[in-house]
């Protein structure tokens, strides 16, 4: 749990730190605004954007069981996150693998994408999709 927080973390202090010395050079603005991104870097990198991410034998389980897709994704690509935010609490009810954590997520997104790790791939029923939308997803879904 605690590693999934070391890159934002770091995004934060560095942020800081660099905040900090601009502010005592005498650019309090360019300090704030350096912050913001730092912050915003921390933020998209942070496990509090995306659903608890689980292994993908795990993922493939569940979704057999209850007919969910599995969505894999990865920290800071732009797409997963737009694919996240539009979700919005439908992507609860999404099996999440973060292919960094995960080798053979990595592996099942490289063989969907002729080698590449280009993410987010949705599986929904056995079959990949690569950087589907949003909307499209929700209609995978399950009824409740």
């Amino acid at each position: 749990m605690m590693r999934s927080w070391i890159l934002p973390v770091l995004f934060v202090l560095s942020g800081s730190v660099v905040a900090t010395a601009e502010f005592f050079e005498g650019s309090p603005g360019i300090a704030a605004a350096i912050l913001l991104v730092f912050l915003a870097l921390g933020g998209m990198n942070s496990p509090l954007i995306f659903p608890r991410s689980i292994g993908e034998p795990e993922a493939r389980r569940r979704s057999a069981d209850d007919g969910r897709p599995v969505v894999f994704w990865r920290p800071g690509c732009a797409y997963c996150i737009r694919l996240r935010f539009r979700l919005g609490r439908s992507a609860r009810r999404l099996h999440w693998v973060n292919i960094w954590r995960d080798p053979a997520g990595a592996a099942t997104v490289r063989a969907a994408n002729g080698g590449n790790e280009t993410v987010p791939t949705v599986v929904v029923a056995g079959r990949p999709h690569t950087n589907p939308g949003p909307d499209w997803v929700r209609e995978q879904l399950p009824a409740a």
